[in-house]
Parts: structure tokens; C-alpha cells; sequence
């Protein structure tokens, strides 16, 4: 490696350009700052994604390259880690959002306030956010609108309140999105269609989204489907004001002698080693490594990492599990027509409700099962090949379903992130290591939801239901939260209620660590409306 010229500073620097740094990026330079982002993974563009299956889904193609970029888990610090693409997240412009399903619910009011409405959680360290709905809500209708959400304002009956609707109406409706809402309906329970980063319509100058099974883990080649890559980072870049730098990665964020980030200290393309210089600092690099960034980033002044004097960073980290109930019907369903992009939901038990003996509740929505593609289809228990399996494939691939739940997983002091004593990534730092036990609230609350999950397809005339239970949290959801959580108190919390550090004035964090909890909802939509929010903070405080 070669030091260079450092590059001419500028008003921000965000590490990260997925959906919270896009995010940020937009505000920030379309009210006039200048800005740089330092993307570690590729600037793709629509033409180099496509319907392949094994690349995308088992060979890497859009994941993070597990010889690069190592990660480790354990269940406890008594354990050792293992290798493991534990949640794994899209490193490229774009992040997550090139190839997510896009469901894109709001939190509700309660979320915001679970320890107030629950009470204490032995064990864990549950705690209320310091900002309300009503602070984030003039937020998600701004995310919605700039994305051209499709869905339907009022038919969840659980949601809170709303400024407008939504700017598109419900996509299409499919064979097993009917088949949810059927047993739903059967059951007495409310059902709404899922709100999606799809347009149902032409919207903002882009055509209706192409629906396809080639949804979930596969880039979107027609460009018609929203996500950062293809409305927010336009956006940007359209100010002339955005200098978006990918293939960058962060080693260490320096400080100068009043203990303000000085500059990000980072590779490029070319190997060369340079110091971009801001007045200000984001981390958008998602919860795992923005952690990770921050315990690299040691010094005299922060010899436990910056931000650090707390001990919290990389504490109390969170990821949902996604599991499921599967049913196959006499009729076909289909429900490889349309990917994930054509769904139905129910918050039905998303709310608290002491009586149920767990806290809190998650997201249930229609879904394929697993990824509704042929290569990677199966049923729960059933032969995964030869013959038999094949017999499966015949019988049952387009005649089965799965009803599926988001984990509210409880935050834990010990459940953390921090720095492998042993592995390191391809240029030689610590990689991310994962502690995590689940606690019983998870292993009960997760039972009952997949319980839920096989009655709604039960009422809706499946024959035969197979309940897939989730013993461990494997960050299979790809949700990440927690790991420098925001609060009023500096000795509870790494972040002040606008995200940034405590001990440290110039930096904020804008991804999903600032959670206080992970909630039971998807999490893209709250992280992207509080970087919105937190942006046009900073520009406040900046005088634009």
C-alpha cells in the first residue's frame, strides 16, 4: 500500500451508500453541502443483473464474498466463534436495497415506547426509543413519496396515524396473497397488502414495476423496481454536488487533539491508502460494521474504540429471525409468480399483549417458500435430492405456500459485536464477531407467531401445514440493529436522540444501530426516514 495525495475536504463524509447513506446523501446535497461517500463494495448499474439463480443466490454475486469478508458467531463468550456469512448485507451501491423484496411497513406508535408499555424484561435490556412516531412520521411519508411506495393507508387496522396515503395503489394481486387474505378473513383477523417499494403504477417519471419471481436476492434489470441505487443516488448525484467513491474501503476513522473525527482513513480501487477530511461524519455502513468501523478506530484518546467510553458499542445488537409455516393446497397457488413483490400481511399480533405470556410481536405476511425459485425450492423435511426430490418438485412446487413472521427479538447486554481475536478479512483487520444467545422471549414469541402463521393456512384450505420453529437466531432476515443504540443518557446509550456520538460532536450514525429495539417490522423504512431526519439536522445546525 501507497499514501497519497489526500483528497480536498468537504462539508460531510458518509461511509456507506446503501439506504441510509443514499438517504442522507440526497438531503444533504439537495440543501447545498457538499458531500462524499466511501462505498466499500461496486457501482452496478441495471445491465449487469439478470435471473440467474445460482449466482445470485448461492454463488455470491451480490453478497459479500465470504474470503473477503469473513464473519464470525458464537452463541456465548464461553464458546468459540465459527465462520459464518452471519446476516450477511449486500456491500455495493445501493446496499440491501438492490435486492430486497422491498416490504416496507411503518413502526407503530408502541414500538417507540415498549419498555414503557411492557415493563421490565429480566434479562434483557429493553428500552424506549428518544424520539416518538410523531417525530418520524412527517419522515416515512417523505421516504414513501420519493419511492413511490405501493400500498393501501387504512387497511391495517393497527397502523397509526398517517399524514396522506400512499402515492401508489396495491400491486396486483396473486394466487397466495388471496390465499393469505382468505384465511385471514376466515379467522377474523385484519389483513392488508403489504407496502412495497414497487410502483403499481408510473410514478416520478419511472414505469410500472416488471413483476417477477427474480425479485429477492436478484438485482432488478428492467430498473423499473425502487431502491436507493435507482431513485436516491440520482437524486444526488443530480445536484453535482455528491462525489460518490465505490470500490472504498474504510479502515479507521482518525481523530484530532479536541477528539473530532478528523477524516476516514481508507483504500481505494488501486490499493492506494488516503485520508478524506470532512467537517462531518456518518456511518451508514449497516449495524454490524459501522460497530466494527468504530472498534478499529482506537486511539489514545478512544483506546476502546471511538465513542467507546460506554462499553455499549456493538452491545445490545438485534437481527430478527424470519421463519415460517408452509402449506400445499390441492389448487395450484403459484406462489413463485411475482417473487416477492405481490404479498399480503397481517399486524394482528404485532402489538403487546401480556395474556399471550411473551413480550411484543412481529410482522406475519404471505410469502414463496423460502426464495419461490426451482434451484433453491423445498419443502420442510422432504428429500432435497434425486428422485425423490424431484417427485416433490412435481407435486408440490406450485401447489405450496408459506405464511411467514418477523421475530421481535429482545435486546441483551451480552449480545454484541465486537473484533475476532483470530480472523481477519483481506486486507488484514479484525473481522466481526457475533455474540449471540436468544432469549426465551424470542424462542416463545417466535412459537406463537409460526402457530398463527399454520392457522392462517389452515383456514385457507390447506391440506397438509408444516410449522418450521426457530430454536437460534441465525440473521438470516439480513435486520441488523442495536449496536450503538440512541438515548438521553451517555452512560446507557452511544448516540443522542439525533444519532450523534456522545463523546464525539461531529459524528453520527445513521444506519440501523441507533435502535434502541428491533421492533417486529422490517426495518428498512424507519432507518431511511430517520436518516432523512437526522440529515436535516444536520443542515439545521449547519445554517442551510
Amino acid at each position: 500500500m501507497t499514501r497519497n495525495t489526500n483528497p480536498e475536504p468537504v462539508d460531510v463524509c458518509i461511509i456507506g451508500a446503501g439506504a441510509s447513506g443514499a438517504t442522507a446523501a440526497k438531503v444533504l446535497t439537495e440543501s447545498g453541502l457538499r458531500v462524499v461517500a466511501l462505498e466499500k463494495g461496486p457501482w452496478r448499474t441495471k445491465e449487469s443483473f439478470g435471473g440467474d439463480e445460482l449466482a445470485n443466490v448461492n454463488r455470491y454475486n451480490l453478497w459479500p464474498d465470504p474470503l473477503l469478508n469473513p464473519r464470525t458467531s458464537r452463541t456465548s463468550a464461553d464458546d468459540p466463534a465459527e465462520l459464518e456469512a452471519f446476516c450477511p448485507v449486500p456491500q455495493m451501491v445501493g446496499g440491501g436495497t438492490v435486492h430486497w423484496q422491498g416490504w416496507l411497513p411503518r413502526f407503530t406508535e408502541d414500538d417507540f415506547r415498549l419498555r414503557s408499555v411492557a415493563g421490565e424484561v429480566p434479562g434483557t435490556t429493553l428500552a424506549d426509543w428518544p424520539i416518538s412516531y410523531d417525530d418520524l412520521e412527517p419522515y416515512y411519508d417523505k421516504v414513501e413519496w420519493a419511492f413511490g411506495v405501493s400500498g393501501q393507508a387504512g387497511a391495517n387496522k393497527y397502523e397509526s396515524w398517517r399524514s396522506r396515503g400512499y402515492p401508489c395503489p396495491p400491486m396486483p394481486m396473486s394466487r397466495y396473497a388471496q390465499k393469505f387474505h382468505e384465511g385471514c378473513a376466515a379467522l377474523g383477523w385484519n389483513s392488508f397488502p403489504t407496502p412495497q417499494a414497487a410502483l403499481s403504477r408510473p410514478f416520478g417519471g419511472r414505469p410500472a414495476t416488471v413483476v417477477s419471481a427474480f425479485a429477492q436476492q436478484h438485482g432488478d434489470p428492467t430498473g423499473t423496481r425502487s431502491s436507493a441505487l435507482n431513485v436516491l443516488v440520482p437524486d444526488a448525484l443530480a445536484t453535482g454536488r455528491y462525489d460518490l467513491r465505490p470500490d472504498s474501503y474504510v479502515r479507521e476513522l482518525v481523530v484530532d487533539e479536541r477528539g473530532r473525527v478528523r477524516g476516514a482513513v481508507y483504500e481505494d480501487a488501486e490499493g492506494v491508502v488516503r485520508e478524506q477530511r470532512a467537517d462531518v461524519f456518518l456511518l451508514a455502513c449497516g449495524a454490524v460494521e459501522s460497530a466494527r468501523l468504530l472498534l478499529l478506530s482506537k486511539s489514545g484518546r478512544f483506546p476502546n474504540g471511538l465513542a467507546n467510553g460506554s462499553d455499549l458499542v456493538g452491545r445490545n445488537v438485534t437481527f430478527h429471525e424470519y421463519s415460517a409455516s408452509v402449506g400445499t393446497f390441492d389448487d395450484p397457488v403459484n406462489a413463485w409468480a411475482g417473487g416477492g413483490y405481490v404479498s399480503a400481511s397481517s399486524f394482528e399480533f404485532y402489538g403487546h399483549d401480556e395474556s399471550r405470556g411473551h413480550v411484543s410481536g412481529g410482522h406475519i405476511a404471505a410469502a414463496g417458500v423460502g426464495i419461490p425459485l426451482p434451484i433453491n425450492w423445498g419443502l420442510p423435511g422432504r428429500p432435497t435430492w434425486g428422485a425423490e426430490a424431484k417427485q416433490v418438485d412435481r407435486e408440490y412446487f406450485s401447489h405450496s405456500m408459506a405464511v411467514a413472521m418477523v421475530l421481535h427479538d429482545m435486546p441483551q447486554h451480552d449480545n454484541r459485536v465486537d473484533l475476532d481475536d483470530e480472523v481477519t478479512d483481506a486486507w488484514d483487520l479484525p473481522v466481526a464477531r457475533i455474540t449471540l444467545t436468544p432469549h426465551e422471549n424470542d424462542l416463545a414469541q417466535g412459537r406463537f407467531l409460526v402457530d398463527r402463521c399454520g392457522e392462517i393456512l389452515e383456514a385457507a384450505g390447506a391440506k397438509g401445514v408444516d410449522r418450521v420453529y426457530a430454536e437460534r437466531i441465525t440473521g438470516n432476515c439480513s435486520h441488523q440493529h442495536g449496536t450503538a443504540r440512541m438515548g438521553h443518557d451517555p452512560q446507557t446509550s452511544v448516540l443522542d436522540a439525533n444519532c450523534r456520538a456522545h463523546e464525539v460532536e461531529n459524528l453520527y450514525v445513521v444506519d440501523g444501530s441507533p435502535f434502541p429495539t428491533a421492533t417486529g417490522a422490517n426495518p428498512t423504512l424507519t432507518i431511511m426516514a430517520n436518516a432523512w431526519r437526522v440529515a436535516e439536522h444536520i443542515v439545521r445546525g449547519r445554517g442551510r
